[in-house]
C-alpha cells in the first residue's frame, strides 16, 4: 500500500428504531455493491443512539458507534449533546487514518439534523468525502449500523440487569458490550474475531471478567495502617479502551478508579450486597489462593468458634458494649463521581513510591528519583548519623510531577520532600517569610524589554531548596528506596535545607541574595527580588520566582558572563531564549518588535477541566443583566446538596490567575462572584460558566508589547454602591507602560461612600498608590516617569483633589485618603481629566457595553 490509499465506498447514516430508552438519529457507513473490494475503512456504518432516560455517570446522554463493515470492529463513543457528533466523527477520523493510512470516501445520512450543519457539510467537501441522503422511513437501507445498535442496546441490559447495577451505569454496560462483541466470533467474517482481523494480532480471552461482579482491590502499603484492611470492595464495570488494566465502581466512596491489582469473586454481584451484609460472614465464599483480602471482625471470629466448636477467649467482656459511632466519612466529590478521580489519576503522576515502582513508567520514575538523589549526594545535603535521644526524626515521601515543555514533550520530575508538618516551631524553625517577584515586576521587564529591543533569557535553578544552608538541628530517616545497606537504623541530619521544610524558600532566597550582592548587583527596593547591574554602555535585569529566573540585557556577552557565574555557583539549567514563565506563554517577534504574553493553552485546560470547550462563547465578561447577592445563596437542602457538588471555588480561583496574569478584563467580573465563595447559589454558578464562555471566545487574547518609547500612564475609576449587600463602591484603576497595561485593580472599597464624588476620591486615592510604586521602581531601573498623568472621568473628584478644602460633604473622609493633596502640591503627582467614554479603567468597576468593552481592551493593550 505504499504510495496508495484505497478508497471508502461511502458511509451511511441511519435512525435506530429499537433503542431500549427511545428513538434517535444514527450515523452509519455502508457498502454500495455485493462485488466492492473488501479492505479496512473502505465501508464503515455509524449509529448515533439517545437521549438515555438518566445520565450516565460521566454525564453523557448519547453513543455513537462506527462499524468498518470489513472487519466489523465497533467503535464507541459517549456523548453529552447531540451536537458533538461533528467532534467526534473528526476525532475518530483522524484515529482510525492514522492507523490504517486510508481516507473515507463517503458519508450516508438519513437526514438526521446533527448532520445537517454547514459546518459538518464544508468539512466532507474539503477532505473529499460525498454525503448521501437515506430515503426517510428505510431503516434497513442503514442495516449493519442498525443491527449493531440494537445488539448493543440487548447485550448491555442483559448484563446490567443480571449484575443488579443501577440504570447510571448503562455506558458501562455498552462499553463492555462493545468490548466483547469486538473478542466474539462474527458471522460475516465466518467466525473469526474483528479485533484479530483489524489488528492483525492473536486476542487473548484470559482477562475477560463478569460485568458487576465484586472485587477486591489491593491497597498499597503505603496508604494504609498495619492494622487497616489490605484491599477495598469495589463492583467491576469494563475494560480500559486504550489504557492497561480494569475498571471498578467504588461504592462508598463513590468513584471510579482503575486498577490492575485485583482478586475477583465472580460469584456475588452488586445486586447481592444487601443480602451478603444481613448474612454476615456465616456464608464466606470461595477466594482464589491469595491472601485474605476482607477484614475479619470479631463478629466473624464468634460465628466461625460456634460452627468449629472452639472457643474464643477475650481478657474483659464489659456488661455495655462501647458505642460506635454509625456515620459515614465520603469525600465530596467536586465534580461528577468519576471524573473527579479519573482527573487525579490520568495524569500518569503516582501517589507514592510502590505505586511509581509498578507502573509503566517505572524506569523513568527510577531514572528521576536517581537524578535526585544526584543531586542531593552532591550537594552534600546531609550526613548519615545516629539519632540522638532528646531529637525525633521527621519523615518524607517522593513527589512524582510529570512537566510539560515548551515544546510540548514531557519531563519526569521526582521530588524528596520532608514532611514539614512535623516540625514545631521554636525547635526546628524560627522564621519561614521568603518573597516572590510581583507580577506586575515581571510585566514591567517585559514592557521594558520590548521597547529597548534587549535580550531575554530565561534559567531554572535546579533542586533550588537545597542550597539554602540550615541554622537548625534537623534529623530525617532515609529515602524510602535509597536505603544504606547495613545503615538502615541510622538517620539523616541536614546539612543544607530540603523541600517541604517550612524554613527551605527563606533559606534558599537568603543563599540566593548574598550571592547577587557579592555580584555586583542592585537590589530593588520597591520588589526585593528584582536585581538590576548598570555597566558602561549596558546594564542587567535579574527576576526570580523561587527557581525560576528572567535576565534582560542588552549586552549578550554580560548574560552569558552571569550565567556562567551562577552554574558555578549553583546547579542550573539554562532555557535560552525566554519561551515561557509561571504558566504564561512568551511570544516574540523581534523582527516586528513585539512581545505577547498570553494565557491560551491554560484557558483551554481550564475550559476542559470544567467541560466547557464545547459551551457557546459570551461577548462581556458578565451580562448586564445580571446581578449578584447574597439573598441568592442556598437555603434549601436540595440545593445546598447540588452545590456541593459543584466546583466552585476551583473555578473561582482559576479564573483569578488567569486575571492577575494577562487578563484585566475579567477583573470585575471575577471580583463579583469571588464574594460568595463560603456560599454560593446556582445563579452564582451561573456567573462563573459566563466568564469562562467569554474566555472561549477570547482565548487567543493577550498583552502586546511593542517597540518604542516607555510612556507610563494611570486611569482610575469608580463604581458608586456596586454591591448589592454592603453598598460598598468599587474601586478601579489600570497603568499602562508603553500602551499596554502592566498593573490593574478592581476591589471593593473598605468602606461605604456616600457620592459619587466621595467613591472616585478614594479610586484616585488608591490609584496614586501604586503610580508611586511603579514611578519608583522604574526609577530604580533607570527608566524615570516623574510627569506620568494618572486620568480621571470625575471632575468633582479631581477639583476636591486639587482644593484643600474641608465643608460637610468630605469633612467624614478618612485622613489615609488626603494625601493625594500633598502630592499633588509637592509635584510628585499629575492628575488629568478624561472622557467616561474614553476611560478604559471603567471595565475595572462595572459590566459595559461590547463597545465599550473593545475601546478598554485596546487601550489596555490587549491583542486577539
Amino acid at each position: 500500500m505504499k504510495g496508495k490509499l484505497s478508497n471508502l465506498k461511502h458511509v451511511d447514516v441511519g435512525v435506530c428504531e429499537h433503542c431500549i430508552f427511545g428513538k434517535q438519529k444514527k450515523v452509519s457507513f455502508s457498502r454500495t455493491g455485493k462485488n466492492s473490494k473488501v479492505e479496512k475503512l473502505e465501508l464503515v456504518h455509524t449509529d448515533v443512539w439517545g437521549p438515555a432516560p438518566v445520565k450516565s455517570i460521566g454525564g453523557s446522554c448519547y453513543y455513537i458507534t462506527f462499524i468498518d463493515d470489513s472487519t466489523r470492529k465497533v467503535w464507541v463513543y459517549f456523548l453529552k449533546n447531540k451536537s458533538d457528533v461533528f467532534s467526534v466523527f473528526k476525532r475518530w477520523k483522524v484515529e482510525v487514518e492514522n492507523q490504517t493510512g486510508l481516507k473515507i470516501k463517503s458519508l450516508k445520512s438519513d437526514n438526521g439534523g446533527e448532520y445537517d450543519s454547514q459546518e459538518f457539510k464544508d468539512f466532507c467537501s474539503e477532505h473529499g468525502i460525498r454525503m448521501i441522503k437515506t430515503i426517510p422511513g428505510t431503516p434497513e437501507q442503514n442495516g449493519v449500523a442498525e443491527r449493531m445498535n440494537r445488539t448493543l442496546n440487548e447485550r448491555a441490559r442483559c448484563i446490567r440487569i443480571q449484575s443488579g447495577l443501577p440504570k447510571v451505569f448503562w455506558a458501562e454496560a455498552i462499553n463492555t458490550a462493545a468490548y466483547l462483541i469486538n473478542r466474539g466470533p462474527s458471522v460475516p467474517l465466518n467466525y473469526q474475531l474483528p479485533e484479530e482481523v483489524w489488528s492483525g494480532k492473536e486476542v487473548k480471552l484470559s482477562h475477560l471478567r463478569i460485568f458487576g461482579c465484586v472485587s477486591y482491590i489491593l491497597i498499597d502499603s503505603c496508604n494504609r495502617d498495619k492494622l487497616d484492611p489490605k484491599a477495598r470492595k469495589c463492583y467491576f464495570i469494563g475494560y480500559g479502551s486504550d489504557m492497561y488494566g480494569y475498571r471498578f465502581w467504588d461504592d462508598q466512596n463513590k468513584k471510579i478508579i482503575r486498577s490492575r491489582n485485583v482478586t475477583f469473586n465472580e460469584n456475588l454481584f452488586y445486586k447481592d450486597r444487601l443480602s451478603a451484609e444481613s448474612v454476615g460472614a456465616s456464608k464466606v465464599p470461595e477466594l482464589p489462593e491469595k491472601a485474605t483480602l476482607e477484614e475479619i471482625s470479631e463478629s466473624d471470629i464468634a460465628i466461625k468458634s460456634q460452627n468449629t466448636g472452639i472457643e474464643v477467649e477475650s481478657e474483659s467482656e464489659p456488661s455495655t458494649p462501647p458505642r460506635r459511632s454509625s456515620r459515614m466519612s465520603v469525600p465530596p466529590d467536586r465534580y461528577s463521581p468519576s471524573l473527579h478521580y479519573l482527573l487525579l489519576t490520568d495524569a500518569g503522576e503516582p501517589e507514592c513510591f510502590s505505586e511509581a515502582m509498578q507502573g509503566n513508567d517505572s524506569i523513568k520514575w527510577e531514572l528521576a528519583m536517581k537524578d535526585e538523589m544526584t543531586s542531593l549526594e552532591k550537594n552534600g545535603t546531609w550526613s548519615l548519623t545516629k539519632l540522638p535521644k532528646e531529637k525525633k526524626a521527621l519523615h518524607n515521601r517522593w513527589v512524582y510531577r510529570l512537566k510539560e515543555e515548551s515544546d510540548g514533550s514531557r519531563r519526569y520530575k521526582a521530588r524528596l520532600v520532608v514532611k514539614g508538618f512535623q516540625q514545631k516551631q521554636g525547635i526546628d524553625f524560627t522564621e519561614i517569610f521568603s518573597p516572590v517577584v510581583k507580577m506586575t515586576t515581571i510585566r514591567v521587564i517585559l514592557s521594558i524589554v520590548a521597547a529597548e529591543n534587549l535580550h531575554l533569557e530565561q534559567l531554572d535553578v535546579k533542586t533550588a531548596f537545597l542550597h539554602g544552608d540550615l541554622e537548625e538541628d534537623i534529623y530525617m530517616t532515609q529515602p524510602e528506596g535509597f536505603e544504606v545497606p547495613d545503615k538502615e537504623n541510622l538517620v539523616c541530619k541536614l546539612n543544607k535545607s530540603l523541600y517541604g521544610l517550612k524554613q527551605a524558600p527563606r533559606q534558599w532566597y537568603k543563599k540566593f541574595n548574598e550571592f547577587m550582592s557579592n555580584s555586583g548587583f542592585n537590589r530593588c527596593n520597591m520588589d526585593h527580588c528584582c536585581y538590576v547591574k548598570k555597566y558602561a554602555n549596558s546594564y542587567i535585569i535579574l527576576a526570580v520566582y523561587v527557581d525560576d529566573m528572567l535576565i534582560a540585557g542588552s549586552n549578550m556577552a554580560e548574560i552569558n558572563r552571569l550565567k556562567q557565574k551562577l552554574a558555578e555557583n549553583f546547579e542550573m539549567k539554562d532555557l535560552g531564549p525566554a519561551k515561557q514563565i509561571l504558566g504564561m506563554r512568551i511570544l516574540r517577534n523581534r523582527s516586528e518588535g513585539t512581545l505577547k504574553l498570553s494565557q491560551e493553552k491554560y484557558i483551554h485546560k481550564l475550559l476542559d477541566r470544567f467541560s466547557l470547550e464545547d459551551a457557546k462563547t459570551r461577548n462581556t465578561p458578565l451580562g448586564s443583566h445580571l446581578k449578584f447577592s447574597k439573598s441568592q445563596s442556598s437555603q434549601i437542602d436540595e440545593e445546598k446538596c447540588y452545590m456541593s457538588k459543584v466546583p466552585y471555588a476551583s473555578a473561582v480561583g482559576s479564573l483569578m490567575y488567569a486575571m492577575v496574569c494577562t487578563r484585566p478584563d475579567i477583573a470585575h467580573a471575577v471580583g463579583v462572584v469571588s464574594r460568595f465563595l463560603s456560599n454560593p447559589a446556582k445563579e452564582h454558578w451561573e456567573g462563573v460558566k459566563w466568564i469562562l464562555r467569554y474566555l472561549k471566545g477570547t482565548s487567543e487574547m493577550c498583552l502586546c508589547f511593542r517597540k518604542g518609547n516607555i510612556s507610563l500612564q494611570g486611569f482610575s475609576d469608580a463604581d458608586l454602591g456596586g454591591d448589592l449587600d454592603t453598598r460598598k463602591s468599587t474601586t478601579g484603576y489600570i497603568f499602562t507602560l508603553g500602551g499596554t497595561a502592566v498593573s490593574w485593580k478592581s476591589k471593593l472599597q473598605h468602606s461605604v461612600a456616600l457620592s459619587t464624588t466621595e467613591a472616585e476620591y478614594i479610586a484616585i486615592s488608591e490609584a496614586a498608590k501604586e503610580m508611586i510604586w511603579l514611578q519608583n521602581f522604574l526609577k530604580e531601573l533607570g527608566k524615570e516617569q516623574d510627569d506620568a498623568p494618572l486620568f480621571s472621568d470625575s471632575q468633582s473628584a479631581l477639583s476636591l483633589a486639587k482644593n484643600p478644602v474641608f465643608h460637610s460633604r468630605c469633612k467624614h473622609i478618612q485622613l489615609k485618603y488626603h494625601f493625594i493633596r500633598e502630592l499633588i502640591n509637592d509635584g510628585e503627582l499629575s492628575l488629568l481629566k478624561i472622557s467616561g467614554s474614553e476611560n478604559p479603567a471603567d471595565m475595572l468597576t462595572k459590566t459595559v457595553t461590547t463597545d465599550k468593552l473593545r475601546l478598554c481592551i485596546t487601550s489596555a493593550g490587549l491583542r486577539g
